[in-house]
């Protein structure tokens, strides 16, 4: 067993017995079997990892361009290559003095002095050392924590007589057959040993890659935990009692009114999905929609219906979003069209300041607050809610998911459940709703309102500026306003990119007579506002800004983003960004400025963004480059819910253990919950959210 001592560093990792370490697998592996030449490393470096030996011939401290350790291998056939540490300890010198022998492990490449490995894997090792004859399993590991220490505790673990006994079969052999036919699937505890211990006989590529049988049955066991876990939630949603609202709008109420006098027409995709709002609220049990639509589909007019029919029934709405910006966004809005019903929003985010606080607090507490519109000041100590009936959550990604727990939990009546509609400009990848989002129902608008055009996207390399500047007062000229996005406020040594208090005042030194704003994170609240509001009024025709403007921000007038070093952005954030411009009938243009160094994963990244608007395309490529983690806000909780499952590639594996979820928890109740003590523990809460 590991030590319960708190002192443990493996406790950092969660590691605090027999169980936690034999389920803590690989997350992948190295392959130390085989040894190379120098010189067959350098004839063909940048095809794979390699690893070589050697004696150490030369050892070095540079100090230009930065500090950095410079040491030279050369083997027993000549050959030579460089080995280099931009971060070291003394330690590392002594295991590396001239005169020892070395097997290295990492990337070559073409460096200053030559072909060189920067921060290869070192062992100081005997010329004539046996190779691993099995791939090497690497763990995820923390500061503090090396391989080698939990590569000892997982082999004392295995040595535990009880261990075994822990991962005894539970799940029903028969339906496991029936669900996966065409995989034989080893026992539990076999898996378990050959991932941490692969054999000569394994195959090696598909335990690398993860398509391996064993790793095939963790993976069913950890997705079978999933979706137990978040059917169990679904039923016990439905069990529970909400507020029943008419399917049709009260007469005479503000929701009647307001369509009454709604200046425009809902989309044929906009009314389907307010049809199944509408649906989802006449029902007996809490409704949990998820409303997804590209940037300036028209969400917040189905946030709007949806508030208005809640008040009408004599509850209160709240609408909650990441930023100030957004949040203030939706708070103009929603006022505009409901002042004239004699509805007045309650205003409520952490910078008020304490009296406006506590007024905020009283409305909403005695129910006179009947649409309180905030940030996640709202799921605060000292707000208390007298009848709330619906829960608006935009953005809901950008919210960790024990943020939205908190919400879901402070908002519960006693008696009755509140409806909660979730919104969200990203568009959720298939395998994410079919395991992260599989108690959510999902509507989708996906139909621009009338007079909106795409907006052309084109890469310019960082030299043209000057170029990009000329276009930009072009496009004043016309009356348009423009955004100018750029990545860092302040100048940053390491990664020396342009700032935006750089840009701004190089904008308004090379346009004296173009009014420039500048909006960041770092500007007080109440500044943020005036610069923000005096660009909607189109006081401010160029607004340079970091991604404080990613969402929320609706000025049509506005034609022309310029996006500065765009390689430094993921996909959401371009696709967030560039929804900021098109919202008007004029032409739209988004204009990614990028270094000519770009690699390869940012290259394709641009081109994406540039041959395509379709957010699906978009956030598949996320989730591919993210991970769901980031995706889903996940992180925050502290545990990463599927670690084995590659959801790009897995949708049958998913589906079919869907299938075996139904059936365990329809006739095998008691193994369900067995199941998901093993695997989940505490972090169940996180799946229900």
């Amino acid at each position: 067993m590991v030590s319960k001592s708190s002192s443990n560093p493996l406790e950092k990792l969660g590691l605090h017995s027999s169980l936690d370490c034999a389920l803590h697998l690989p997350i992948r592996y190295e392959d130390e079997t085989k040894l190379s030449t120098i010189a067959s490393v350098i004839n063909s470096f940048g095809i794979s990892t390699a690893q070589v030996q050697g004696y150490v011939i030369r050892q070095k401290v540079m100090f230009r361009p930065r500090r950095q350790l410079l040491v030279v291998i050369r083997d027993d056939h000549g050959g030579e290559l460089f080995l280099r540490w931009l971060n070291f300890y003394p330690s590392q010198q002594k295991q590396m003095a001239v005169g020892q022998h070395l097997r290295v492990r990492g990337d070559v490449r073409d460096g200053y002095y030559g072909p060189e490995m920067v921060h290869p894997t070192v062992k100081a090792v005997s010329p004539d050392a046996p190779l691993p004859s099995t791939l090497t399993p690497v763990y995820s590991a923390t500061a503090g924590v090396s391989q080698l220490s939990i590569r000892k505790a997982i082999d004392k673990a295995f040595k535990d007589a009880n261990l075994e006994a822990l991962f005894a079969e539970i799940l029903p052999q028969d339906i496991l057959k029936k669900c996966f036919p065409s995989l034989t699937l080893p026992s539990l505890w076999s898996a378990i040993h050959t991932l941490h211990h692969p054999s000569k006989s394994d195959d090696m590529e598909s335990i690398q890659n993860r398509t391996h049988p064993a790793w095939r049955r963790i993976q069913i066991e950890e997705l079978l935990a999933q979706q137990i876990s978040l059917q169990q939630a679904r039923a016990k949603r439905l069990s529970r009692q909400a507020i029943q609202m008419n399917l049709k709008p009260k007469k005479d109420g503000i929701l009647e009114k307001f369509l009454d006098q709604l200046p425009f027409q809902l989309t044929g995709a906009q009314e389907r999905v307010w049809q199944e709002v509408l649906q989802d609220l006449a029902r007996a049990y809490p409704m949990n929609r998820l409303l997804q639509g590209d940037v300036g589909s028209g969400k917040t007019i189905i946030a709007a219906l949806s508030a208005m029919h809640c008040i009408d029934h004599g509850y209160q709405a709240a609408i909650m979003a990441p930023t100030e910006i957004l949040a203030e966004q939706h708070y103009r809005k929603l006022a505009a069209w409901l002042l004239p019903m004699g509805i007045q929003p309650v205003w409520l985010t952490g910078s008020l300041k304490a009296k406006e606080k506590r007024d905020a607090q009283a409305l909403i507490a005695n129910g006179q607050g009947q649409l309180v519109i905030g940030t996640h000041a709202l799921i605060q100590e000292g707000v208390q809610f007298s009848r709330l009936g619906l829960a608006i959550v935009d953005e809901q990604h950008r919210f960790g998911v024990k943020q939205r727990l908190q919400l879901q939990q402070k908002i519960d009546d006693v008696e009755i459940d509140c409806h909660q509609l979730m919104m969200s400009a990203t568009p959720i990848p298939r395998t994410l709703a079919m395991t992260f989002y599989a108690d959510l129902e999902v509507s989708v608008i996906d139909e621009l309102p009338p007079g909106r055009t795409p907006v052309i996207t084109k890469l310019v390399k960082n030299e043209r500026r000057e170029e990009v500047v000329l276009g930009l007062s072009e496009e004043l000229k016309k009356g348009r306003q423009v955004y100018w996005v750029c990545p860092l406020i302040e100048e940053s040594e390491v990664l020396q990119l342009q700032t935006a208090v750089d840009t701004y005042q190089a904008l308004q030194t090379a346009m004296p007579d173009v009014r420039v704003g500048l909006v960041h994170g770092k500007l007080k609240s109440d500044e943020k506002n005036a610069v923000m509001q005096a660009f909607v009024a189109g006081e401010i025709q160029v607004l340079v800004a970091t991604t404080v403007i990613e969402v929320g921000v609706d000025v049509p007038n506005a034609s022309l983003m310029v996006i500065e070093h765009a390689e430094r952005f993921g996909y959401s954030q371009i696709h967030q960004l560039r929804g900021r411009v098109g919202r008007g009938s004029a032409q739209s243009i988004c204009i990614l400025l990028y270094s000519p160094q770009l690699s390869l994963a940012a290259k394709e990244r641009l081109q994406t963004l540039k041959e395509t608007q379709d957010g699906f395309v978009i956030a598949e490529k996320d989730l591919a480059l993210r991970g769901p983690g980031e995706l889903l806000g996940s992180k925050q909780s502290g545990d990463a819910m599927l670690r084995f499952v590659d959801l790009q590639n897995e949708h049958d594996l998913i589906e079919k253990t869907k299938d075996l979820s139904v059936q365990l928890l329809s006739f095998y109740p008691e193994v369900t919950q067995k199941h998901l003590e093993r695997w989940l523990g505490h972090r169940a809460d996180f799946l229900k959210a």
